[in-house]
């Protein structure tokens, strides 16, 4: 697999990737010392001047992951040095990245993890079909034949793969269709949040990046949205770098692979990832130093602004009205003749599935807190009402549980629309509506938690449901108000990253030519924070801003989609609400009596063996229909779980219990080294009464002793050795001992023979009130060996010879002296 590499990418050509990739780095980083001090004006001009928009009425938590994991579990890895499969423990911490270690053992001791995966950029693939559909248009001269099987053996028929364009795909496997569902919706949260990368608390970098991205594209001849743009800035600057480099690769090493199709197709593979690995490396460093030399001048920058403010804003209204002028008659008439009649379609077509979206956050959130008011009524008591309120407060981050809210926004279709605007595809509005559900529901919890606390503090613990009942009315209304601005608000934002764009491109050719003698207007001291694309950019945003907002407030007007007017606005209600958002989060398990099952959460100074003690989001897998050592998903130690079902937990609970019963009898691997033991030496217990008088020299031990068993199934199971086991009683021999389970066998034997004969009736009593073997198979049968414990009477050989003779495997007798 290195030689392939190696012999492909050998060092003329990473001296050409390394050289393409400092050149698009040049590029980039001229626009974006231009557009740092750019942003950075418009952040000095905004503190000055002050913004509007209204108060959102829900709290909002600053750190609501702090001491908790995600998810950890096993699955299958298909290793391509070896081509095979290995199990993994997987861990998901709360930055999102996935990390394997070699078994949970290695996770649990804090060692380094084998592999850590940045999940940004990823598509989460549940079928082989869809893999291959992927790596067949990767090599365009490389066609697969119909029927052709995946060059990935699969054993079972649950797959998940990441596959990305660039990076190096990962796959995994697991047994049950149960799993692969929880594992889904665990991998698509973390590509969620990862690929929302840039912080939006960053109010220089994050727009002058953007801007810069957004500006380098366009000077390429791409205008639309682009879906590669996801991750942390060094992995957008790296797929930057691909997008162009990628083809160039493709075009030069494609033709010059050799061996069959499969072969080739991953020797591709491999050759893209470690090219892509190759960029990202001097993308990092480089984007690194860029923002380093732009934060050492960003103190004079500020100085310079806030001396020459009134100027600066005042050259740049002079400027941007002339440019106006320019732009404005010819912005305005394809605005009416191109984009004004499809305004309401795209409109339609995004309120419909984000709607029903943050509808479900609200359903799922009320129905919660139903539960836990059901349980406060039902007598449940305080520890269980502290349980559902500490699973509460990480409802926003329990992917499965949010998969239905999810799941509403993925049906989103602007079929029709993505070719006339350049949208590639709608996954970015999908993406960017799913965090705002995120967002919109851990803040109604933190809100109803701060409520409840402070309600609690006040009436006290003794009508718990009651004051959990105001507060879900007061929380929700709140939400009503907070999700109607927000989906507003991203409407909006949608509907311009669709149609500006658009109008960019279509005014090109006839505007673009003109700017440059603006540039002349511009004094030489303000040359950095006034740039006549920018303010180009602002014109043709104020053309169809207004007709944007209008189509907005009209749809406001529709009770479908259940938005506020602009007109209501909750100012004053709570004036004190937000005095709550600087107390620290509530633990409901101490606060209601509960005790933590996993200890303190640890701090981050505790190393990584700490984070096994962090309580986790998503709960374990059990299913009771797998054998132990094949489940994919175990339960970790010291990690506090949260159920998918909790109103079904009881029945289903029941529901196992039977299913145990029934498959009690298919064989299952044993899941212990005592139970292995057991199969491979089964012990017999044996209760034998004794006189006093006969007992007093007896003594518990253990002695080795040869002879002959019979078993239920009628084999014969050779004695190794007979431990004895006395309460005050005397001791027997292992010889006698065994000679009395024979007598009584014999008895028994006899007693079959004569049962027709009512003259024995005496004796059959006499041998049912002695000791009896019964056979266990609770435990040890499913293996397809036996045990013996007492209950039913099973036939023992009565006579226990020392001779060998065909057998299975030793048996331990254990006696008990009673």
């Amino acid at each position: 697999m290195g030689d392939v590499v190696s012999s492909h990418l050998d060092e003329s050509r990473r001296g050409m990737i390394t050289a393409q990739t400092r050149d698009v780095m040049k590029q980039f980083g001229k626009l974006y010392e231009q557009q740092y001090a750019v942003a950075l004006f418009n952040s000095v001009r905004y503190e000055i001047e002050g913004g509007g928009g209204t108060q959102p009425q829900l709290l909002h938590r600053k750190d609501p992951l702090a001491g908790h994991c995600i998810f950890s579990g096993s699955l299958y890895q298909y290793l391509e040095e070896t081509r095979k499969w290995r199990s993994r423990f997987v861990s998901v911490a709360n930055s999102y990245a996935l990390s394997l270690y070699e078994n949970q053992a290695a996770h649990d001791r804090g060692l380094q993890s084998r592999v850590t995966i940045n999940c940004a950029g990823y598509k989460v693939l549940s079928s082989m079909e869809e893999y291959m559909d992927l790596i067949n248009n990767s090599l365009p001269d490389v066609k697969a034949k119909v029927g052709t099987s995946p060059f990935i053996k699969l054993d079972n028929k649950f797959p998940l793969i990441l596959w990305h364009p660039y990076a190096r795909h990962h796959c995994f496997c697991v047994m049950t269709e149960k799993e692969q569902k929880k594992w889904l919706a665990v991998l698509r949260d973390c590509v969620r949040h990862s690929n929302n990368g840039l912080p939006e608390d960053c109010i220089v970098q994050t727009p002058a990046f953007t801007d810069s991205v957004r500006l380098y594209r366009q000077a390429k001849g791409h205008y639309g949205t682009w879906d590669m743009m996801c991750g942390a800035p060094p992995q957008i600057l790296a797929n930057l770098v691909m997008e162009t480099l990628h083809p160039q690769l493709r075009h030069v090493i494609g033709p010059r692979l050799k061996g069959k199709m499969q072969q080739r197709q991953r020797n591709w593979m491999l050759i893209c990832a470690a090219a892509y690995k190759q960029v990202l490396a001097q993308t990092s460093s480089q984007y690194e130093a860029l923002t380093e030399a732009c934060e050492a001048q960003r103190a004079q920058l500020d100085a310079r602004l806030r001396t020459d403010m009134d100027q600066i804003i005042t050259s740049k209204e002079h400027i941007t009205n002339k440019i106006r002028a320019l732009v404005l008659p010819k912005a305005e008439e394809l605005l009416r003749t191109s984009i004004q009649p499809y305004i309401n379609s795209i409109l339609e077509a995004l309120m419909e599935p984000t709607s029903r979206g943050f509808s479900e956050v609200r359903d799922v959130f009320f129905k919660e807190l139903v539960e836990i008011s059901k349980n406060s009524l039902n007598g449940g008591g305080k520890e269980k009402v502290g349980e559902q309120l500490e699973r509460l407060s990480m409802l926003a981050f329990h992917p499965v549980k949010m998969q239905s809210c999810y799941e509403k926004m993925e049906q989103l279709n602007l079929e029709g629309l993505q070719q006339r605007f350049d949208v590639s595809s709608p996954s970015v509005f999908i993406s960017r509506a799913q965090i705002l559900m995120r967002e919109q529901m851990d803040n109604a919890v933190y809100t109803f938690e701060q409520l409840l606390q402070q309600a609690l503090g006040a009436q006290g613990q003794d009508d718990v449901c009651k004051s959990i009942q105001k507060c879900q009315d007061r929380v929700l209304k709140k939400y009503d108000y907070d999700s109607s601005t927000v989906r507003k608000k991203f409407f909006r934002e949608a509907l311009l990253q669709i149609i500006i764009p658009y109008m960019l491109q279509q005014l090109a050719p006839a505007c673009t030519p003109e700017l440059p003698r603006f540039q002349e207007l511009i004094f030489e001291d303000l040359s950095r924070f006034l740039l006549v694309e920018n303010m180009y950019e602002e014109v043709v945003l104020q053309s169809v801003t207004k007709e944007i907002m209008m189509a907005v407030k009209e749809a406001a007007v529709q009770r479908k989609h259940n938005l506020y007017r602009d007109s209501m606005i909750l100012t004053s209600s709570d004036p004190n609400l937000h005095l709550l958002e600087e107390n620290p989060p509530v633990d409901w398990a101490a606060k209601f009596g509960g005790e933590e099952p996993d200890g303190p959460v640890s701090s981050s100074g505790e190393g990584r063996a700490s984070g096994r003690r962090r309580k986790q989001v998503v709960s374990m897998i059990h299913l009771d229909d797998v054998p132990l050592p094949y489940e994919s998903c175990l339960e970790a130690p010291g990690v506090e779980l949260i159920p998918e079902e909790d109103g079904q937990s009881f029945d289903s609970k029941e529901e196992d219990g039977d299913e145990d019963e029934k498959s009690s009898e298919d064989p299952k691997t044993p899941d212990s080294v005592n139970a292995i033991r057991g199969l491979i030496n089964p012990v017999v217990e044996v209760e034998l009464s004794a006189p006093e008088e006969q007992v007093s020299a007896v003594s518990s031990g253990t002695e080795a002793t040869k002879g002959l068993i019979t078993m239920e199934d009628g084999l014969l199971e050779e004695v190794t050795h007979v431990t004895t086991v006395v309460d005050n009683h005397s001791k027997k021999s292992p010889q006698t001992i065994l000679q009395k389970l024979a007598t009584i066998k014999k008895l028994e034997a006899e007693d079959e023979e004569n049962k027709e004969n009512p003259e024995e009736e005496g004796e059959e009593v006499a041998v049912d009130e002695s000791p009896q073997l019964s056979a266990d198979s609770s435990s040890q049968n499913d293996s397809g060996f036996q045990s013996l414990s007492l209950g039913e009477p099973l036939p023992i050989k009565a006579d226990l010879r020392e001779e060998e003779e065909p057998t299975a495997s030793p048996t331990q007798v254990e006696v008990h002296l009673v």
